[in-house]
């Protein structure tokens, strides 16, 4: 197939959506946009920005085709951005119809399918007959809310196919964004989601008034923990992991305010419940759900990741964090 020349599609709503628009209207006439919600529709034409997301993104209406069925944006795109939080995402999906094995799908969800606990990647092309050379994923270090200001930024798009990998890229570079190119498919998508579960621990951590020097030692145990993993699940001799995608989305999920699984994470560690913390919060932490799928994969590969384990005791097992955290020190070097 190769990446295809047609229309893209944004499928999802909420920040990190409404910040790729952003990048890919740079140089792009015109995209696909499919918001659920059809009041959100409605608000984002008459305000020309998102009601909800990213409120400052000012859009040019005009260049955006919106849809809530998601049957007729599917038929009008051949590129389908995924851009849904991972516990959502089958519930987006339930009133699709329609084929995708003839789409080309990018996801830039962050997460895995709950209770299925699988990558996106092996989701799209076990559960809808999509060849893996037309699947691709989308990766930092990038909060959506720098995208939003312009900073400097920089994604990775994997794919198995290099060629529809460099294709994609261009989309997604422009003056503030420089996006590179990787095979390592399963390896981002699986880093995507430890990065979740470690800047979670970096906030339980932080809420335990921890300090500077106890989190240089928790992130450098956490990017072996995360190397050894991908080395007995998804093993790649070329994979450096720290190289930005993997190190470089992992230091900034656990040390960035805009981070929302840190900001989780120090709200467990102070002393509130997941259920307290969760309704504080206006967004999803994939790093919870995360946790609880990462934990019952590893029950099969069965590799030691003690920082894995000491968040899901703390979240799932309603073990005290002072005494999980106590339990991590001991076994760091």
């Amino acid at each position: 197939m190769g990446f295809p020349k047609g229309k893209l599609a944004i499928m999802g709503g909420g920040s990190w959506a409404t910040a790729i628009a952003k990048i890919i209207l740079t140089y792009e006439d015109s995209i696909n946009w499919y918001i659920r919600r059809e009041d959100r529709i409605a608000d984002f034409k008459r305000l020309g920005h998102n009601p909800a997301y990213l409120t400052s993104v000012q859009f040019n209406i005009n260049q955006i085709n919106f849809y809530s069925d998601i049957d007729q944006v599917v038929r009008d795109s051949e590129v389908l951005i995924f851009v849904t939080p991972s516990p959502y995402f089958k519930t987006h999906l339930k009133n699709l119809t329609l084929p995708l094995r003839d789409r080309f799908i990018v996801s830039a969800v962050k997460g895995i399918v709950p209770d299925d606990n699988l990558i996106m990647s092996e989701y799209f092309h076990k559960f809808y007959g999509v060849p893996q050379e037309n699947i691709a994923v989308v990766a930092g270090p990038c909060h959506a809310e720098e995208v939003a200001m312009e900073r400097r930024s920089y994604l990775t798009i994997g794919c198995t196919d290099i060629e529809s990998a460099a294709a994609l890229a261009k989309k997604f570079t422009n003056s503030y964004v420089k996006t590179s190119t990787s095979i390592d498919v399963a390896g981002i998508e699986f880093s995507s989601v430890l990065k979740n579960v470690y800047a979670l621990a970096a906030g339980v951590c932080n809420g335990l008034k921890y300090g500077d020097n106890f989190q240089a030692v928790l992130i450098s145990n956490a990017i072996q923990e995360m190397n050894h993993f991908l080395e007995v699940a998804r093993p790649w001799p070329d994979r450096a992991v720290n190289d930005s995608v993997y190190l470089g989305d992992l230091l900034v999920t656990a040390y960035s305010k805009f981070s929302r699984n840190r900001v989780f994470g120090t709200m467990i560690g102070k002393g509130y419940s997941v259920t307290a913390a969760q309704m504080e919060m206006e967004m999803i932490a994939e790093g919870y759900y995360g946790v609880k799928c990462m934990k019952e994969i590893n029950e099969h590969y069965r590799v030691n990741m003690p920082i894995l384990d000491a968040m899901y005791n703390i979240l799932y097992e309603h073990i005290q964090p002072t005494m999980a955290i106590k339990l991590l020190t001991d076994c760091f070097k």
